[in-house]
């Protein structure tokens, strides 16, 4: 193995989108930051990727916005909400800055993040999959990284923010435990569907169905359908055939939405995940943090895990930013960190264990409504947060 004679103020495992974004924050700071990811970028992922509006307003504090609206994200202006036969429709307002939603693919949306961040000075290695941690006197000081071609490598750095997703090596590593969970059997499939009408938003509910549709790139829409897993098993189970399995489902539960998945051109194979965790994991400890889906996953049904991973990355660069500069020590700046993470994410983990429930359509409905307002509160706190530390604005250009 051989090993750099640099050290690196912050080493980022993971190039997506809490990574990049952490990345680009802390080198926009100043500090010297490697990031290191197993993948090749740009790539697609699993993701349904709606943001909320919390992270269009990240997104637009963060300069990004318009690059995302360039490279063909339309934006959406109405979001639609359909039960029991009656539809309502309701226009985005302008608030916390901001009078759109947007639903980026990820291979465009992680590749705009990590662009950002290499023009905002750090250092960026792909094909490099991190197997193991350095330490000294307990605390990790690096991470040994297969290189594709170099083989094993030590880099070294005085703090490793894991951002490698659900099933982080990083967490695995220094042993993260979870600080709070619960169990839901709920899964989730979804196709890319080309159709001239998509207009918007929209949501579907019926009795132990969440369907929806999000406009994307290219003329098409993420088409969803979330139900308890039992009810999911005949696509599951389709092999060959899991299509048009999934298109009849979607038909029987939402037809309205089911009608245009039918009438429209299927840009993709239909995609899932099998009943994701739900947990709350430690924050960091002596030399490492974890930011987004590393440190913190809830089943998709609230549909906020991008907006999760930029909140929770402008808050770890905050406090390493501080870390650096001598205002805190790192326990210090890692328990605030924790603290306001898991203030930020209390009520929509709560609401996402209720809404995984599948209550009745009603209740179902009245969950939504509290968990749009959540979202809107953090909307505004999130807008009136004051501008990141560093030069992020001479990076947008």
């Amino acid at each position: 193995m051989t090993s750099s004679s640099h050290v690196y103020d912050v080493i980022v495992v993971g190039a997506r989108c809490a990574g990049a974004a952490t990345a680009r924050l802390l080198a926009a700071a100043g500090l010297d930051v490697l990031v290191l990811d197993r993948g090749a970028m740009p790539s697609d992922t699993l993701s349904t990727h709606g943001l909320a509006r919390g992270g269009v307003v990240q997104l637009a504090r963060w300069g990004l916005l318009e690059q995302v609206l360039d490279s063909g994200a339309p934006a959406v202006r109405e979001v639609t909400f359909h039960l029991g036969g009656t539809s309502l429709t309701k226009t985005v307002k302008e608030r916390a800055g901001v009078d759109l939603l947007v639903a980026p693919r990820r291979f465009v949306l992680d590749d705009l993040l990590l662009t950002a961040a290499r023009r905002a000075g750090a250092e960026v290695r792909l094909g490099a999959a991190v197997t193991g941690v350095a330490r000294e006197d307990g605390r990790v000081v690096g991470v040994v990284a297969r290189v594709r071609g170099g083989g094993d490598r030590l880099f070294r750095a005085r703090h490793v923010v894991g951002a490698d997703g659900l099933r982080s090596t990083l967490a695995s590593l220094v042993d993260a435990r979870t600080v709070a969970s619960f169990a839901a059997d709920v899964s989730l499939y979804y196709a890319y569907v080309g159709h001239a009408d998509w207009r918007g938003f929209e949501f579907h509910l019926a009795p132990g169905s969440f369907a929806g549709a999000f406009p994307t790139h290219g003329g098409e829409a993420c088409v969803w359908l979330s139900r308890p897993t039992q009810h999911l098993e005949p696509v599951r189970r389709a092999g060959g055939g899991r299509t048009e399995a999934w298109a009849a489902m979607l038909q029987a539960v939402a037809p309205e939405l089911g009608r245009r998945v039918r009438s429209g051109h299927l840009g993709s194979p239909v995609r899932g995940c099998l009943a994701p965790p739900n947990h709350v994991r430690r924050a960091g400890g002596p030399g490492w943090s974890l930011v987004g889906d590393a440190g913190y996953h809830r089943d998709p049904i609230t549909g906020h895990g991008i907006t999760d991973a930029f909140r929770d990355a402008e808050l770890l660069a905050d406090g390493l930013s501080a870390v650096f500069s001598g205002e805190l020590s790192e326990a210090a700046a890692l328990a605030s960190y924790q603290q306001q993470r898991d203030s930020a994410l209390a009520d929509t983990f709560r609401l996402t264990e209720a809404l995984a429930r599948f209550p009745e359509p009603p209740r179902f409905a009245e969950l939504q409504r509290e968990l749009a307002e959540a979202l809107e509160r953090e909307a505004l706190q999130l807008a009136s947060r004051p501008a990141p530390a560093g030069r992020l604005a001479t990076q947008v250009a």
